[in-house]
Formats: C-alpha cells, sequence, structure tokens
C-alpha cells in the first residue's frame, strides 16, 4: 500500500529518505510523525537509519542504493560513512563516489537489477554503480530530462516516469528494466517523481498532497496490492490511456 506523510511542511519526502528493500535511510531532525510512519512499517523488517549526508539532510537526493549497496559522496564525512556502517546490514556493501554530479539520487535509479544513469556520468562511476550495486547500467533520459533520478522512481515490480515520456521512450525504459511502466505525477500534479515517492517492493510512502488517484496509479504500478499481473497491467493501459485522453 501506498502512505502519504511529510518531512516538516514539505511534501517531497524522496528529498530527505532513501528506501530499499533492505534498509531505509531517513534524515535527522523531523517531525516525529514522519519517523513513526516509516517505523510503523518497516522497523520489523529492516533497520531505519537516522542520519545525515555531508553535514545535510538531503539523504535522498544525495544517495543511491539497493539491497546490495549503498553509494555516497565523497563529501561524506567518515562519521556519517561509520555510522552507516554500523547500522546498515553487512552484506550491504557501502562505498564513497568521486563524481563531479555529486547528488546520486538525481542522476541515478535503480532496483536490485538494473540503474538508469546521466548521460555524461563518468566511465568509473559506471563501474562502480555495477559493482558495488550489482546492477546492469544504462545510459538514458526520462521525459528528454537527464535527471533521471528526480523523474522517475523505480522497484523490482514497476516503474513510475515523469508524465510527458514519450510512448515510444516508455517502450523502450520498459524494456530496458523489464518491469511495468507509466507515466505519472505525484503531489497533486509534480512531475518531480523521485522527490515524492519512495517505493521497495511492498510498500510506497508518498507525499502529502498526493491525490487519490496519484495513489491508485502508484499502487497499481508497483503491484502493492497484491494484485494478479495480469489485472495490473490492464490497470496500467487504462491509466495510460487517460493520461493521454
Amino acid at each position: 500500500m501506498a502512505l502519504r506523510c511529510q518531512f516538516e511542511n514539505s511534501s517531497e519526502i524522496g528529498v530527505f529518505a532513501r528506501l530499499t528493500n533492505w534498509y531505509c535511510l531517513v534524515a535527522v531532525g523531523g517531525s516525529a510523525n514522519f519517523y513513526t510512519t516509516f517505523e510503523i512499517e518497516l522497523a520489523d523488517l529492516m533497520p531505519v537509519v537516522h542520519c545525515t549526508i555531508a553535514g545535510t539532510r538531503l539523504v535522498g537526493r544525495l544517495t543511491v542504493g539497493n539491497r546490495h549497496g549503498l553509494l555516497v559522496p565523497m563529501t561524506t564525512t567518515d562519521q556519517e560513512l561509520q555510522h552507516l556502517r554500523n547500522s546498515l546490514p553487512d552484506k550491504v556493501a557501502i562505498q564513497r563516489v568521486e563524481e563531479r554530479l555529486s547528488a546520486l539520487g538525481n542522476v541515478i535509479a535503480c532496483n536490485d537489477y538494473v540503474a538508469i544513469v546521466h548521460p555524461d556520468l563518468d566511465r568509473e562511476t559506471e563501474e562502480i554503480i555495477a559493482d558495488v550495486l550489482k546492477v546492469e547500467v544504462f545510459r538514458q533520459t526520462v521525459g528528454d530530462n537527464v535527471l533521471v533520478g528526480s523523474y522517475a522512481t523505480m522497484s523490482n515490480q514497476g516503474a513510475l516516469v515523469h508524465p510527458k515520456t514519450s510512448l515510444q521512450d516508455q517502450d523502450e525504459l520498459s524494456s530496458l528494466l523489464q518491469v511495468p511502466l507509466v507515466a505519472g505525477t505525484v503531489n497533486r500534479g509534480s512531475d518531480l517523481i523521485g522527490a515524492g515517492l519512495l517505493v521497495n517492493d511492498w510498500v510506497a510512502f508518498v507525499g502529502l498532497d498526493t491525490t487519490a488517484t496519484e495513489v491508485s496509479v502508484i499502487e497499481s504500478t508497483f503491484r502493492l496490492q497484491n494484485q494478479e499481473a495480469g489485472a495490473v497491467v490492464d490497470q496500467l493501459r487504462d491509466a495510460l490511456v487517460d493520461s493521454y485522453a
């Protein structure tokens, strides 16, 4: 299911948190309600780690990860890195990345098997992504936007992308990712999918401004309602028809 929440007064929760199938990072200093929402759903299943990255609370935009690993920018302090190593499962590899495009969450979108990245990412960074996150890496744009992490969010069950992504691009991305893919919005029409949506294989968190229709599309896209795959695909087709009508 998809749960609404906000960080202080912001519905862009993906800026302040990072969710995978094995761990969740949340920025320090938010309201108790924000943490409670995550801990009620996740605490029995995975660590919910309160942290900062490079002295900031922009945890979701500066990091990228999956069940295999977590990548953080070079500006991450030794103390922050040690805190993450102490808090995350031993099987999760953590690595600093020396990359000019240091807001890794904006320029990389991934699940446990595939990553799409900014076309101008360093070749060394691409190799680190493949090695640490154990994914296939593709240089892509989403709706002609190079900030793929800002305009797309994916799990192993599905992907939601910028609403103006063409049908041809959607088909191409879907075949690369090997998951159903839908163009949509969060937070009452925002195209910044990565900022408004956190998702893994069984739960999603969306910004407080997200409408019931947007929640419904998200739950269908990421198969969060225990539906059969055929029913999901039918709903996705309907949602696509609606979005282009």
